[in-house]
């Protein structure tokens, strides 16, 4: 039908090509139909005008008496909402949001409803035709709340306003109507003539729709769906436009939440996965390693490294340790990191820890520290902290060629749930510096390992990971805000204690006891290499080593009869026994016997060090015959019998 110009909302009604609108008796029955129902469910006018609104809804949903709960929810609350699927005329189901608002007289009494319906797979609202009656069309217009529904002439003036139109835009019809449009647009979309090409492109084209941040009266900005439908004349004459405008600010708030916690768990899949990359190489790195060292320690013993040879031995030392900070980062990336922690107070740790930062810096360099009064104590490994500190801040140094300040703040925090689902009491330890900035494409990748924006030859790009591996492995978070040119500010969030715990140990305060020599002692390793020299150094201390291929062999050998002063076991090796289950296995079978457990890679190392001894490798030859003779003195006296 033809809307004619001295009937406003006959003519909204009618431009309206997207959006199914109709209106109900008080009974339910539809006494009004457009086109865009029409459209929408296959029903003509002739087909739905005095049948019930159940019409629309699948057998089963009659069944359920579903169109009865929704017109009593909308007599009782002024208005229902629903989602779901209906059903058109052919029998096919479509997904629908649909709309019921009830319509009241002058004296508040119930007269009808007016109904909305939109087909949720195409989004786009529903167009309809002319109702019977100017009342009725008023009442169904301004019945719906969800919507902006108004008219524009063709120089885009407003001519009409509904109710939803006032409650999302925030004008009363009086404020607004004859002021033109454009004032619903940012300034900059004003400025760059977003309202003028709007009119344009609807007039040429018939419609205009965009999504895009509109202005309310008070200011504030909202995210919008917009339509713009043309509306002409009998000659086909623009006489003006239909708009309908939906805000849709809270669903772009859930789709921005959705998106960033996407990036977030793919980004976290990433890094989770180069950590088991990375620790699977630290712990084979750690083997050659170990090898390289034991070979050093042997031939150093035998009077082997004289003159050019010294030379060559300790350039190979040098490499060894090299390469053992190396296998650290990596480790305490992995989250595989042998550590020793203590309960500590966070503000005497960074405290101490200051003139090592203050070393790694430059002298152009100012430091600042700021400890908030009572700082709460924390569990952590003071050597891995103090590392992770020092990595921030030779990245701040790197920042600040010309000089500048390092910051560090310590404050109490609260968490929760904002960073990563963490909750609960944190120390935050925050190091801020002045100097270039990172740029936006470069934030998410700075915690991989080996990667880095430096030149070649400047730096591993492992600092930033062992500092991620540090907090993870704590039990806690790590974040980065920065802007090119502003300085960065790298935050470390350590979970607190709860109460204080003993302080760190040095030493088990007894006297050293000489060297026990002659000691026989079973090394279990899969590596017989490793096993190899790791026995040709304590024989050449004077012990007896034997050496066991696994865990099995090491089991078979006790159970068999043979007697050992001490068991000392690689933790990970294949064929279903670890060294941990061994070691597990001899204290219950034979619980006098001490086994040391030698690892490069190993979790839960707090939890393991409460069970049994630990050497990380690659360790020295002193540390080896340190830890084996520990462990057999303070065995020593124990009643329980040796194998066999």
């Amino acid at each position: 039908m033809i809307a004619r110009i001295d009937d406003p909302y006959r003519h909204l009604v009618s431009s309206i090509t997207d959006l199914a609108i109709f209106m109900l008796d008080s009974r339910g029955y539809i006494c009004t139909w457009n086109s865009g129902a029409g459209k929408l469910t296959g029903y003509s006018a002739e087909d739905a005008l005095g049948k019930s609104i159940g019409l629309l809804f699948r057998l089963e949903d009659r069944l359920r008496k579903e169109p009865d709960r929704l017109l009593h929810a909308a007599a009782r609350e002024g208005r229902c909402d629903c989602e779901g699927w209906q059903e058109r005329k052919d029998g096919t189901a479509f997904r629908a949001s649909f709309a019921l608002n009830s319509i009241d007289d002058d004296r508040g009494e119930l007269v009808g409803f007016a109904g909305i319906m939109r087909e949720i797979v195409t989004q786009h609202p529903a167009d309809g035709p002319l109702m019977d009656s100017e009342r009725r069309f008023s009442l169904l217009v301004q019945g719906v709340t969800d919507y902006a529904i108004f008219m524009l002439d063709p120089d885009g003036l407003v001519t009409n306003w509904n109710t939803g139109a006032s409650r999302i835009k925030g004008y009363t019809a009086d404020e607004i109507i004859g002021k033109s449009f454009s004032q619903f647009y940012t300034a900059e979309d004003r400025m760059a003539g977003v309202p003028a090409r709007a009119l344009r492109e609807a007039g040429e084209r018939g419609r205009f729709e965009a999504e895009g941040w509109r202005v309310r009266k008070d200011g504030s900005r909202f995210w919008a769906s917009v339509i713009i439908d043309a509306v002409r004349d009998e000659a086909g004459q623009l006489v003006g436009f239909a708009k309908v405008t939906r805000d849709l600010t809270e669903r772009r708030k859930a789709e921005r939440a959705i998106e960033d916690m996407q990036i977030q768990l793919v980004q976290s899949q990433k890094l989770e996965a180069l950590g088991q990359l990375t620790g699977g190489i630290a712990h084979d790195f750690n083997n050659l390693l170990q090898v390289v060292a034991s070979g050093l320690s042997l031939a150093e013993r035998k009077g082997l490294a004289n003159g050019e040879l010294h030379t060559i031995f300790s350039e190979m030392r040098a490499a060894v340790a090299r390469g053992t900070a190396i296998t650290r980062h990596l480790l305490a990336f992995s989250r595989r990191m042998p550590m020793t922690p203590a309960t500590v107070d966070i503000g005497k740790c960074v405290t101490n820890a200051l003139p090592l930062i203050r070393h790694s810096l430059r002298s152009n360099i100012e430091l600042d520290l700021e400890i908030e009064p009572e700082p709460w104590q924390a569990r952590l490994d003071v050597t891995h902290f103090e590392l992770a500190l020092v990595n921030i801040a030779v990245n701040a140094r790197d920042a600040m060629p010309d000089g500048g300040r390092l910051e560090i703040s310590i404050r109490n925090r609260r968490l929760e749930g904002e960073l990563g689902g963490l909750g609960g009491r944190f120390v935050a330890i925050a190091l801020r510096d002045h100097g270039s900035g990172i740029p936006s494409e470069v934030v998410d990748r700075i915690f991989e390992p080996f990667f880095t924006t430096k030149p070649v030859g400047v730096g591993t790009g492992l600092g930033l990971s062992q500092v991620h591996g540090f907090v993870q492995q704590v039990g806690g978070t790590v974040t980065v805000a920065s802007q090119p040119g502003e300085g960065t500010e790298v935050t470390l969030f350590i979970p607190a204690q709860e109460e204080a715990g003993p302080p760190a140990g040095g030493g088990s305060g007894s006297a050293a006891r000489p060297a026990q020599a002659g000691l026989s002692v079973l090394v279990v390793d899969d590596d017989e290499t490793v096993a190899r020299l790791t026995a040709g150094i304590l024989q050449q201390a004077g012990h007896r080593p034997i050496w066991a291929p696994s865990a099995q062999a090491a089991l078979d050998r006790l159970a068999g009869g043979e007697t050992f002063d001490l068991v000392l076991s690689d933790i990970i090796m294949p064929g279903g026994i670890g060294g941990l289950e061994l070691a597990r296995a001899i204290r219950r079978q034979w619980p006098a016997m001490p086994v040391v457990l030698a690892t490069g890679y190993a979790e839960r190392t707090e939890a393991l060090q409460k069970e049994f001894p630990m050497l990380r490798k690659p360790f020295s030859s002193i540390e080896l015959i340190r830890m084996v003779e520990a462990a057999v003195r303070r065995a020593h006296g124990c009643a329980a019998p040796r194998p066999g």
